[in-house]
């Protein structure tokens, strides 16, 4: 009896973590607790090769049902000794992801398409544009439903098993620039051609399918709000 409980429980433990690590509920852009961060056009322009700096730090990443990703990063370092010393960071990468059979995940992005944009006022008067190529893996990662504010979440731990901070769903299907090498480093020929795919598709941004998350308590709330705005006007009016 004993043996038969202890095989069903290691059943639904397994069945549990396999669920929590499918990869279909990667699907979306995700965004940290900031909400200012996000995928896509708006932190880098392909065409023009810019890093749009966003109004607060934070990091975004999106992943797509056919194995895409995109990561869009944006960290300030302050320095304890002068506060306007402070650096920071902007980072763009996407490629091809991988979750494998034990959960973990593999960031393979493509290599000519990375760029970062780093500042550091105190040891250089500008800020250093480049290129930036980093392979990410992630040991697990958990979707779940956040207690507090009904938001789906994203807890990613990282290649040391020590939490990422959380993400929460903004968009799905997620907003994010063309799948594709956006600065091919072949032919002209072909870096014509790509470029203006790329620049169509940020002319047609706006008309994207990515939905806005909104959590369900959110939506409650604003009708609440509604209704009770409208109750005490009606309550005024009448007195």
């Amino acid at each position: 009896m004993i043996l038969q409980y202890l095989v069903a429980l290691v059943a639904v433990i397994a069945a549990v973590a396999a669920d929590s690590n499918d990869k279909s509920k990667l699907v979306g852009t995700w965004t940290s607790k900031s909400n200012t961060v996000f995928t896509g056009p708006g932190f880098y322009d392909p065409v023009d090769e810019l890093l749009i700096e966003p109004d607060l730090p934070g990091i975004s990443y999106s992943f797509t049902e056919d194995g895409y990703y995109e990561e869009a990063l944006y960290r300030v370092t302050s320095n304890p000794q002068n506060h306007s010393c402070a650096s920071a960071v902007l980072i763009f990468q996407h490629g091809k992801y991988t979750v494998h059979a034990n959960g973990s995940v593999t960031l393979n992005p493509f290599e000519v398409d990375g760029r970062q944009l780093l500042s550091q006022p105190c040891k250089k008067s500008h800020s250093e544009y480049s290129r930036y190529k980093q392979k990410t893996f992630f040991k697990s990662f958990e979707v779940s439903v956040n207690t507090y504010n009904g938001r789906n979440m994203l807890q990613i731990f990282q290649f040391d098993g020590s939490k990422m901070q959380p993400l929460y769903l903004a968009y799905k299907p997620p907003l994010m620039l063309p799948t594709i090498t956006l600065n091919p480093t072949g032919k002209s020929s072909q870096t014509g051609s790509t470029r203006k795919r790329v620049r169509r598709s940020l002319e047609n941004q706006y008309r994207t399918n990515a939905v806005r998350e909104v959590p369900k308590s959110f939506e409650l709330f604003w009708w609440f709000s509604i209704a009770a705005i409208g109750a005490s006007s009606a309550y005024l009016f009448l007195h």
